[in-house]
């Protein structure tokens, strides 16, 4: 597994006895855990009786380490013995990757299931429409006179198949702007599939 030395140097610290006893440890990578699979802002991390005395600056450090590496396991699918190794090298002793792992086994289903449901693709354009607007005063009935497009572009999401509007409002200068944009994208995307 691929980690950066921010999250390497979290997990080193997680390892260390001096700065997370097994108790504070064994709460940390449940609310690691909980954090990853539930939403509610009710429940944080820093609340905990057996996290109190540990730096805040520590402690946000490490959980998002550990977050950072459940998640990477979970990506690669990694089985115990991968586990064991890259937490080995980062001087876990075996009760604290045993507690990690369990954990690890018991929710990883469920952190699948989380991440397959994002998304892997923006949504991109399927179709669009526009209407010509003349705007003869503004709110403070000041006289303006500008024509305005409103532009009306189909989104469909990749992964879900579903389709939303996205509507806005420009100038004439706005809109040769977007088109000529949009035009060097085309030429780009064309380059791109031709090499």
């Amino acid at each position: 597994m691929e980690l950066s030395e921010f999250v390497l140097k979290g997990l080193q610290y997680l390892a260390d006895p001096v700065h997370f006893s097994d108790s504070a440890f064994s709460t940390l990578v449940e609310a690691s855990f909980h954090s990853l699979l539930h939403s509610d802002s009710s429940h944080t991390v820093l609340d905990n009786v057996d996290l109190e005395r540990i730096d805040q600056a520590l402690l946000k450090h490490c959980h998002g380490a550990l977050t950072t590496c459940t998640l990477e396991c979970v990506k690669q699918n990694a089985d115990r013995a991968t586990i064991s190794t890259c937490l080995e090298d980062l001087k876990f002793d075996s009760e604290r990757i045993d507690v990690f792992y369990s954990l690890y086994q018991k929710n990883k289903s469920d952190l699948e299931n989380i991440m397959s449901s994002i998304g892997r693709c923006p949504p991109h354009i399927i179709d669009a429409s526009w209407r010509l607007e003349y705007q003869i005063k503004n709110s403070h009935l000041h006289k303006v006179n500008q024509p305005s497009y409103l532009i009306t572009l189909n989104l469909e999401n990749g992964g879900t198949r579903s389709t939303e509007e996205l509507s806005f409002s420009c100038t004439m200068e706005q809109l040769q702007d977007l088109v000529g944009k949009m035009k060097d994208a085309a030429k780009s995307l064309e380059k791109a599939t031709q090499l």
